[in-house]
């Protein structure tokens, strides 16, 4: 498996991502604004950029996130 391109540790379960955060005015170069919500396996992957969310002190922190699988939230799942 190949790592997700970008992986960020977060605090909380519900996170929301526009794939343009870090980019100053970027927003028009980003995709709709999604939440996102970590589950029991303590991590979940954006649908539009792939950018992965894991919760700090989760089962998935720590771990090599290249051997995860693709996790993502809602129908895609």
């Amino acid at each position: 498996m190949i790592a997700p391109p970008e992986i960020l540790r977060v605090s909380h379960k519900r996170n929301a991502c526009d794939g343009a955060t870090d980019i100053p005015g970027g927003a028009s170069l980003g995709h709709p604004r999604v939440f996102l919500e970590i589950d029991e396996t303590g991590y979940v992957d954006c649908g539009y950029c792939d950018r992965r969310f894991v919760l700090i002190g989760g089962p998935a922190d720590g771990k090599d996130q290249a051997d995860l699988r693709d996790h993502g939230d809602g129908a895609g799942r």
